[in-house]
């Protein structure tokens, strides 16, 4: 622009020397517009992501898909392995063959192979060489589905064009009979053994060997068995997706129903956990209040104690205090919001007969049978044989309508001994419809949990007579002569 003459207007002032503050310099305004508009018409090359369409994804996604089902790893070593158990076919085989059963699967690929050897023999019209070809060509791929699946599949497919070549002047195209039997059992036992993903991937692959071949070459045949082969696989495949799926479902809802059950047994632990330090903690609140009450009277039952009596005294009833409020402090924190200590104590052995007689009012006859020297025991040991008596026959009532019961109490050195044992369910327990329980089934649990408390023994067990026995030992700590003069 050196040589380019500057317009001159209103008294001779140059006009760039009027719009260069106001604007910016030509030269920088025409760099902008060149990269603005370089930028806008640019291609986006396709690691711009916002560029996929959805199809685009969809397809990228597809094609991954089958490459992560049919080509990566096809030839994987993968055996079938037996069955866990044996299933309902084995109860009808003679007893030494039972436990085989588990190789039944197995059974039906070797047989399913021997069909197809039957059908190549059959095809090949007395041509040695050219049976032995298909029966490598059929026999094969389905025998190679126990321990290759997918190189299976594709060992099937290959061999499809080479036993049409052995055979060409059959009029079946492009599916021979032999081909057409190995095909579809190995279609239907590697869908079997992978997913359904992987078998619609397979049939896409047939469909399109199928269709490519009958418009190459159909015209050289009078028919095609194309849309047959495909109609047939298909069904083939849809019924075992459809077997697959609700086996997963099954297997799903197997799963969700033991992890309900064993939640439901730890809530249920937990909730009887719960019930008893609520009970432990009243009942020796209960004492230590006592404790505290007879330590603050004591000195004024005596006329001029002595100090250290007093103090003793006074000792006694300030670590009650203290041990009752920790007790509070750390048992109090399993109350519920609303709940409220009971008014009434808590019941005991001396108790059981009220429970006996509302048990007989509800249609179970029951007998108490009390051996050994009765004696207070402990409010906890008491509280806890009263509450497994009652859960005992709250058992017998629910699984066992109609039978009788026996509550046997021995009271022996060292300890508590119970036992309930009841008969088999009655005669009119198959007219008697039982409603389940939230729970029901877990009161073993909590009577284990109270046994487990109080550091006893407790065992179950069947009956000799069809009926149930629960047997539990309390232990009690010995109190010697010494021990309660030191108390008194």
């Amino acid at each position: 622009m050196a040589g380019a003459v500057v317009p001159e207007v209103d008294g001779g002032e140059p006009l760039s020397l009027r719009t260069t503050a106001a604007r910016p310099p030509p030269t920088l305004l025409y760099v902008t517009e060149m990269t603005y508009t370089r930028m806008n018409t640019e291609p986006r090359t396709a690691v711009d992501g916002p560029s996929r369409s959805p199809e685009f994804r969809l397809a990228m996604d597809a094609l991954k898909g089958l490459r992560a089902d049919l080509f990566d790893d096809f030839f994987t070593y993968r055996p079938l392995p037996p069955k866990d158990k044996p299933g309902r076919l084995a109860r009808v085989l003679p007893g030494p063959l039972r436990p085989l059963e588990v190789w039944t699967r197995h059974v039906l690929v070797v047989v399913a192979g021997m069909l197809a050897v039957r059908v190549s023999f059959d095809d090949s019209e007395g041509d040695l060489l050219a049976a032995l070809a298909m029966t490598f060509c059929s026999l094969g791929p389905i025998l190679l589905t126990l321990v290759r699946p997918v190189g299976a599949f594709w060992f099937s497919l290959v061999s499809i064009p080479a036993v049409a070549w052995v055979q060409d002047g059959n009029s079946d195209f492009p599916w021979l009979p032999a081909s057409f039997v190995a095909h579809l059992v190995v279609l239907t036992v590697v869908a079997a053994r992978t997913r359904p993903r992987t078998a619609a991937w397979m049939w896409v692959l047939t469909a399109a060997y199928g269709i490519g071949a009958e418009g190459l070459y159909g015209d050289r045949y009078f028919g095609s068995n194309a849309m047959p082969f495909l109609s047939v696989s298909a069904l083939a495949l849809l019924v075992v997706t459809v077997a697959l799926v609700r086996r997963a479902a099954e297997e799903e809802v197997t799963a969700q129903q033991t992890v309900t059950a064993h939640e439901r047994s730890k809530r249920t632990v937990l909730e009887e956990r719960t019930t008893i330090a609520r009970e432990l903690h009243d009942v020796v609140a209960h004492h230590m209040m006592v404790v505290a009450i007879q330590a603050e009277a004591a000195p004024y039952r005596v006329e001029n104690p002595p100090e250290e009596l007093a103090k003793a005294f006074s000792t006694i009833r300030e670590n009650a205090v203290a041990a009752l409020t920790e007790l509070r402090r750390v048992l109090g924190v399993v109350r519920a919001e609303d709940y409220e200590a009971p008014d009434s104590p808590q019941p005991t052995l001396s108790d059981l007969d009220g429970l006996l007689a509302n048990v007989r009012e509800a249609g179970l006859a029951v007998d108490k049978v009390v051996t050994g020297a009765v004696r207070e025991l402990p409010q906890g040991v008491e509280l806890s044989a009263y509450r497994i008596v009652q859960e005992a026959l709250s058992n017998t009532l629910r699984h066992a309508p109609g039978a009788s019961a026996r509550v046997e109490i021995g009271y022996v050195l060292g300890g508590l001994g119970l036992r309930i044992v009841n008969g088999p369910a009655g005669i009119m327990s198959s007219f008697v419809k039982q409603t389940p329980t939230q729970g029901a089934g877990h009161g073993l649990t909590g009577m284990r949990e109270r046994v487990a408390m109080l550091g006893g023994e407790m065992t179950t067990a069947p009956a000799a007579d069809g009926g149930y026995e629960v047997t539990v030992f309390l232990p009690v700590a010995r109190v010697t002569d010494e021990d309660g003069a030191g108390e008194a």
